[in-house]
């Protein structure tokens, strides 16, 4: 072994301990465990879909100790869960701007076992963009995407820059393969709403939609150069949209005079705070433009 791959190898070992101290294992069922990261003393975040339920959740932190913790909010739109914990009071870690990250740099997921200690994978980052709209109303800027053998272990871990920074958290659940390290100030931001409130307010126009081709004489008389739009397959009772006359079978081309050629172009307008304002919307029906205003509405919590 190189002299130069031994020293690598002992700063990533002492990178993987560091972080332990501030990792812990999460467990809501008999067998297995996600991981979290004490982000503020005695406040814990994981990743919402690993979750399994809402009660009778259970963490170890990094001195072995096995304690309750209460669940503050969820927000699965970012895939973010917040826990309280009196057991996790140790320091907070040191945290990185995550927008700092380059394709090729070299991070690592660190997250914790509830009966073995710290579990470390290498990460590389493959792709950074500036910004990205979930499909659910969730904002993440900067997207960053890592090529990383996720174990379930390791869900909810943190995302570990090559200065030992807390540089995100890591989920598979808007990157398959591999995974996505949630920003820093996209956790402070739902961290802070859910210790508020417990509930991340979402706007919605009530409406299921399908990216669809226009045709070339459509674009035309719409002096439109984009080529898709979006298609109503579904408009619910009483909801916004319906409100407003939105039907099944109407093609949204624009939202605020801004075109409409995907799906995350709608969702950039339903931040919650524009909920009770209006958004000025273009359909084709029959081939005719149609202007509508819709107010957006505060999503329902169905639970999901």
């Amino acid at each position: 072994m190189s002299s130069e791959w031994l020293t690598l190898s002992n700063e990533l070992a002492e990178a993987t301990a560091k972080a332990g101290a501030f990792t812990v294992a999460v467990h809501t069922e008999s067998r297995g465990s996600s991981s979290g990261i004490v982000w503020r003393p005695g406040v814990i975040v994981t990743a919402e879909h690993a979750l399994q339920r809402d009660e009778e959740i259970q963490v170890t932190t990094a001195d072995g100790q096995v304690a309750e913790a209460k669940l503050v909010g969820r927000d699965p739109s970012t895939d973010i869960a917040v826990l309280k914990c009196d057991a996790a009071k140790g320091a907070a870690p040191a945290f990185a701007d995550t927008a700092t990250l380059q394709p090729g740099n070299v991070a690592l997921v660190v997250g914790r076992t509830r009966a073995s200690g710290p579990v470390a994978a290498l990460a590389f980052v493959s792709l950074v963009a500036k910004e990205r709209h979930l499909w659910g109303g969730g904002l993440l800027s900067p997207y960053v995407r890592l090529d990383v053998a996720l174990q379930h272990t390791g869900i909810g871990g943190a995302v570990i820059d090559a200065e030992g920074r807390v540089a995100g958290l890591a989920t598979p659940k808007f990157a398959h393969p591999g995974a996505l390290a949630l920003p820093v100030a996209t956790m402070d931001r739902v961290v802070d709403a859910l210790l508020q409130k417990g509930r991340i307010a979402r706007g919605y126009l009530g409406v299921g939609l399908q990216p669809v081709r226009l045709p070339e004489n459509l674009r035309e008389a719409l002096q439109r150069k984009e080529k898709t739009a979006a298609m109503v397959l579904e408009v619910e009772p009483d909801g916004p949209a319906h409100q407003a006359g939105v039907v099944i079978g109407d093609i949204l081309v624009s939202l605020q005079g801004k075109p409409v050629t995907r799906l995350e172009d709608v969702q950039g307008h339903l931040h919650g705070e524009n909920i009770g304002k209006p958004v000025a919307a273009k359909f084709l029906r029959g081939g005719e433009a149609r202007d509508v205003s819709i107010t957006i509405a505060e999503r329902p919590n169905r639970g999901n």
